[in-house]
């Protein structure tokens, strides 16, 4: 009982009221601030902007929120123990810019929403035109050294051929394979066999980089999905929250100066 009315006591409301309404105004003008920097300088075209700036806004969007209840509480708190001090003007009294300021960011995270989704997608777009150059860069890469080894190959074996000693030296050490020796009279059938081991690793390489290339891509498509849904769900709710606390807080405002 004792610390109930120590709490409640004309001594304490008004300090606490104080306390929050200096709190909230500071958090308010603090996250501002922040929204500012955040901004400065703006490239507005560039997608990958558009994408880290308003995701990093709408994970501080919680905070002039807190900082708007705060000092609505603290003006409640002077109202309830009747130390609050009637306006002259709307233009003067700190809880209608409050009201009003909630209203506006309200506004701009319900835009911010479809500016995230917006983002998100040219990103993916982007990212997966990365992917895809990528994966044909590497194709057209393989495809010259192959190419390249190939030409090597039949050059050495072809001189290895021509010479009994140095093939069998070869085929002693492991170098080139056994089965090579048949090919020794068939300059045409050992083109034919080089051509065909090619065109199978050809074929493994080429597999290999689809199969990371569509890894890839499901990689990309599952953080837009997982972005897209996180931020534009939290931009909805944050403009929801703003928008009734600035209408509701408007309304009573305006009734009461009419009163």
């Amino acid at each position: 009982m004792t610390s109930e009315k120590a709490v409640g006591s004309p001594a304490v409301s008004p300090l606490a009221a104080i306390a929050l309404k200096l709190v909230g105004v500071v958090t308010i003008l603090s996250a501002l601030l922040d929204y500012l920097v955040l901004v400065i300088p703006p490239d507005l075209t560039n997608a990958q902007w558009q994408l880290a700036t308003s995701t990093q806004i709408v994970d501080r969007g919680i905070v002039p929120l807190v900082g708007v209840a705060l000092l609505l509480t603290g003006f409640w708190i002077e109202s309830s123990v009747g130390q609050a001090t009637q306006s002259s003007s709307l233009f003067v009294d700190s809880r209608f810019w409050a009201c009003l300021l909630s209203t506006v960011l309200g506004l701009i995270f319900l835009l911010l929403t479809v500016v995230h989704i917006n983002s998100v997608r040219a990103t993916t777009q982007e990212a997966l035109s990365r992917v895809s150059d990528e994966a044909t860069q590497a194709t057209t890469q393989l495809q010259q050294r192959l190419s390249s080894e190939l030409s090597q190959q039949q050059s050495q074996l072809g001189a290895l051929l021509q010479n009994e000693d140095l093939l069998s030296q070869a085929i002693a050490s492991g170098q080139i394979p056994e089965d090579i020796q048949q090919f020794q009279n068939d300059p045409e059938g050992l083109n034919q066999f080089l051509e065909q081991r090619a065109g199978e690793a050809r074929q493994q390489l080429e597999t290999q980089i689809g199969t990371r290339r569509e890894e890839a891509e499901q990689r990309v498509r599952l953080q837009a999905r997982k972005s897209a849904i996180r931020i534009s769900v939290s931009s909805l709710l944050l403009a929801i929250g703003y928008s009734i606390v600035g209408w509701i807080g408007l309304r009573r405002l305006l009734t009461l100066t009419r009163a």
